[in-house]
This record gives structure tokens, sequence and C-alpha cells, in this order.
């Protein structure tokens, strides 16, 4: 008897084995990577188009960047997550070397945790910001429109401005909204090009479920219509600065 219960007691565990390697297959072979002609490859792509920016980045070395703005549109435990998401897709496109301003330091120095694009700016902040971190401008984003549940959608504004105060190098406002199929086919683009690593399964459907990633794809979008990093005087029929200061 105890040699027949030793052996029924292992065939339902060999079978459990089969069948579990059966089902893993089967869900890896599911989620493989896309299809040469899957939009998430082949697109269409969203384009932002509603931004502007000087021909270059006039030789800014140091930027301030401030904790994303959320004001009413977004929860503040919400957009306290996108501060590293936005930082890490700044320096991604290495452009000038960027130093970030911590909520803390922004309450402390400002009596306020996160500063708006287009709110008044408290007395001397450009001063301020100058002085404590030897930068040539800084960067304001803003949260206009937030949607947490599907479909997603994230409205941002942007600006660039020198701390001298004399220029605004680039600014941007524009909606990325996960029911136009450009922009879910370009988040998922995103995922598949920067984020997948060596997963054998096509993890970018998850980027149209979770707002901190989707703000990774519309972080790195914005910041890709930023000017270049070329002088000036290297743009072909720019007019170089002594010359328009006569003018």
């Amino acid at each position: 008897m105890r040699r027949l219960s030793h052996r029924v007691s292992r065939r339902p565990l060999g079978a459990v084995r089969t069948i579990f390697t059966g089902c893993l297959l089967t869900v890896m072979v599911g989620c493989g990577t896309p299809a040469f002609n899957d939009p998430a490859r082949v697109g269409p792509f969203f384009t932002p188009a509603n931004h502007f920016g000087e021909p270059s980045l006039g030789g800014l070395r140091r930027v301030v960047l401030l904790p994303i703005a959320g004001g009413s549109f977004a929860p503040p435990e919400t957009v306290a997550s996108f501060d590293p998401v936005f930082a890490a897709a700044l320096q991604r496109q290495n452009r000038f070397e960027i130093v970030v301003l911590s909520r803390e330091d922004c309450l402390r120095n400002f009596q306020a945790r996160e500063l708006s694009s287009a709110a008044a700016l408290p007395r001397d902040f450009l001063a301020s910001i100058r002085r404590e971190f030897a930068a040539d401008a800084v960067l304001f984003v803003d949260v206009t429109v937030f949607r947490a549940y599907r479909p997603l959608a994230l409205g941002l504004r942007a600006k660039l401005a020198t701390l001298d105060g004399t220029r605004i190098v680039w600014t941007f406002d524009d909606v990325f909204s996960a029911d136009t199929p450009a922009v879910a086919n370009s988040a998922r683009h995103h995922v598949l090009v920067s984020d997948r690593g060596d997963v054998p399964a096509d993890l970018s459907p998850a980027v149209l479920q979770s707002p901190v990633r989707f703000a990774g794809y519309a972080a790195t979008a914005m910041f890709a219509t930023l000017p270049p990093v070329i002088l000036p005087a290297a743009i072909p029929g720019a007019i170089p600065v002594s010359s328009a200061k006569k003018r």
C-alpha cells in the first residue's frame, strides 16, 4: 500500500508540471514580439506640432529643471512621481547639464513645492536660481491635462527661459491622448526601442495602462523638440549676434 500510495502521489505532480510548462510556453508565444506590420513598429506615429524654439540653444550649458507643476489637473503624489521620469527623459537628450530642483528645496527657497510657468513667480526668482546654481536657464513643465484611466491622456506645457530674463529659448504646449491611434502607436514604439531589454515578450501595451510609463513616453517626445546644441553662428544664413545688435 505504501508503494501504491507513493506512485499515485507522484503522477499528479508530474502532470501538473507538464500542464504548467505547456501553459507557460503558450503564454510566451502569445506575448511574443510584435509582428513586422504591427502599428507599434510601422506607425502611423504622432509628432508634436505645437512648439516653438530658437534655431539653437545658443550656448546654454546648465539648466535648472523645476518640479513638474500639476496644479489642479493632477494629484500631488502623481506629479511627484513624474519628477524623476522627466529628469531622466531630459538627461537622455544630452542637450545641456541638468540641475534638478527638488520639491523640498523649492518649498524651502520659494515657499511652494512647484512653480507654474503661467503663474506669477516669486520675487527675485530668476536671480536666486542663477546665483544658487550658476545656471544659464530654467525649465518649467506644467501638466495641463491628465486622465489616469484608459484611454490615458497627458497635456504638457513647457518653457525654457534664460535666467537673465532676456530670452524664451523654447516653448511647448500639446496633449498626448492614447485614444488617438498615432499616440498609442508612438507610446508602444517608445517602449519597444528603449524599455524592453532582453524580455522575450511584448510589454508595450502596458504603457497604455500606466500613467507613469505613459508620462515617460510623453516627456521623451516633448524634449525631443528642444532646439539643437549648435551655436547660431554655425547655422547657414544665421545673423551673428554682433550684427544683430548693430541693426
